[in-house]
């Protein structure tokens, strides 16, 4: 699915998730919007001659959900019509840097080319340093980089600002959804306001250093430049290796004239009769800014560009969640069949009254119908020999693996457990952990670092934990252990 389908799917998960007491969308409207969603499913992949998929049954029902909500609350149509400050920023960011790199001849002396221009010296030494950047960037684990925080320019493209400033008529409980959606929609874009991001930031170096170019040409036209140097520091031989080295890409690739040792020492501001010919020195510096600036930052550009666009058209969103499982099971499922979670419970023994908490787990993650497949208790230390349990069963929605948070998470055990699940199942796999014993031992005050130990662990696996209680449903719904 595309972003904007994408983003209409994600807002509607926040407004059912908050809206719990069905304040917002009743039963009776949830029923009907999945109704109508299957029906013009249904027509969409007929139109196209395609297979109806989940995603076009999810994109018909966040429309018409969202569509019924506008049309109870009015000031919701303008909430949904609000976009991020990206665009904005694509444009105005390089069109400034424009005109900052064409005010640069209004640094120095207009009249001279100061062969160390520090403005351009710096122009080329801090894209250097960005190139130097990303090659270290690129050796970073992406574990590290999506832990990151964004920041404010981050927050501004994805519409954080925008989102904040709710107007006051939105009922209380679609304010909190709409606030819920901002951060999860913010974390879900990541990567492409990170790619939109970086390509506005390259095209605007890229037009900052066609700016300085076209400064140093323009006042050309006006100006007669006067080409020398002046160091305290630095002598003629020096001079003349740092202007070899910066300026030897102009003249390797596009062939300008060279200078030697004696045609630098002659170009001092301090001899008594200045030297003209700036223009020679102009061609060097604007084939330099061409070639290491220019050039390397609109492929980068171009670059981002990909991807930006690739995001878009193909949005990155995890239909594995259990609101998504829920919803996908019930559009896929036929007249009278049920979608089937298999628990595989590791050292968990079920008792009667947790086994029919689990019944109603299943239907929260599957939609009703939903059937348990509950397989025999793993026991603890036991290796875990999954290659002899079958799972590649087609009839099997949804795989979870069922742990006590009292259990203490071990590597060698849970962990390897966990592993071979991963490797052995082909199809979704999750975790699911019982809090119901802790609750009734350690009580609820300390629940939350357990809970957290168990998320990590999880996560370091590669699944997503679930907490449940198996003997009150009720009181731990689905998404409630979210932090």
């Amino acid at each position: 699915m595309n972003e904007q389908i994408a983003r209409n799917v994600v807002l509607v998960r926040a407004i059912e998730t908050i809206d719990q007491q069905r304040a917002i969308l009743s039963e009776d409207d949830r029923m009907y919007a999945s109704r109508s969603a299957k029906e013009l499913a249904q027509w969409q992949a007929s139109d196209t001659g395609s297979e109806v998929t989940a995603e076009h049954f999810l994109q018909q029902r966040s429309e018409q959900i969202l569509k019924r909500i506008s049309e109870r609350t009015p000031a919701f149509v303008a909430i949904l019509k609000r976009r991020s400050g990206v665009k904005i920023l694509a444009v105005l960011a390089p069109l400034l840097a424009l005109l900052l790199g064409a005010g640069m001849d209004r640094i120095g002396d207009p009249h001279r080319v100061d062969l160390l221009s520090a403005p351009l010296l710096l122009i080329l030494a801090w894209n250097g340093l960005v190139y130097a950047a990303l090659l270290v960037w690129m050796c970073v684990p992406s574990s590290k980089k999506a832990g990151r925080d964004a920041g404010l320019l981050h927050r501004y493209a994805a519409g954080w600002k925008s989102w904040k400033s709710l107007p006051k008529k939105l009922p209380h409980g679609l304010s909190n959804a709409l606030l819920g959606f901002t951060s999860e929609w913010m974390a879900l874009s990541a990567g492409l306001t990170n790619a939109r991001l970086s390509r506005t930031l390259h095209l605007s170096a890229a037009l900052f250093a066609v700016g300085a170019m076209l400064s140093l040409y323009g006042r050309g036209f006006l100006s007669q430049y006067v080409a020398g140097w002046e160091s305290t520091f630095l002598d003629a031989a020096q001079v003349h290796a740092i202007l070899s080295t910066l300026f030897l890409p102009a003249m390797s690739i596009l062939g300008l004239q060279g200078f030697s040792i004696a045609d630098i020492d002659a170009l001092r501001f301090s001899a008594s009769t200045p030297t003209l010919g700036g223009a020679r020195w102009v061609h060097l510096y604007a084939a330099t800014l061409f070639l290491l600036v220019v050039l390397p930052r609109m492929m980068l550009a171009l670059t981002s560009q990909w991807q930006a666009r690739r995001l878009e058209k193909n949005f990155p969103l995890d239909l594995e969640m259990p609101y998504f499982r829920k919803l996908g099971a019930n559009f896929g499922a036929q007249a009278g069949a049920a979608a089937i979670l298999r628990v595989l419970p590791y050292s968990f023994t079920l008792d009667e009254a947790r086994g029919q908490g689990l019944n109603v787990v299943a239907a929260q993650l599957l939609g009703e119908p939903a059937r348990v497949m509950l397989r025999p208790s793993l026991a603890y230390g036991e290796e875990p020999a999954l290659g002899d349990i079958s799972l590649d069963d087609a009839k099997v929605t949804l795989t979870a693996a069922l742990f006590n948070l009292s259990a203490t998470p071990e590597k060698e055990n849970h962990g390897a457990f966990l592993d071979s699940l991963v490797r052995h199942a082909p199809r979704a796999v999750t975790v699911l952990i019982d809090e119901s014993s802790y609750l009734e031992r350690i009580g609820a005050e300390r629940i939350a670092t357990r809970i957290a130990l168990w998320r990590e662990f999880c996560h370091f696996h590669q699944l997503e934990a679930t907490i449940v209680n198996l003997l009150a449903p009720a009181m731990r719904p689905l998404g409630a252990d979210k932090p």
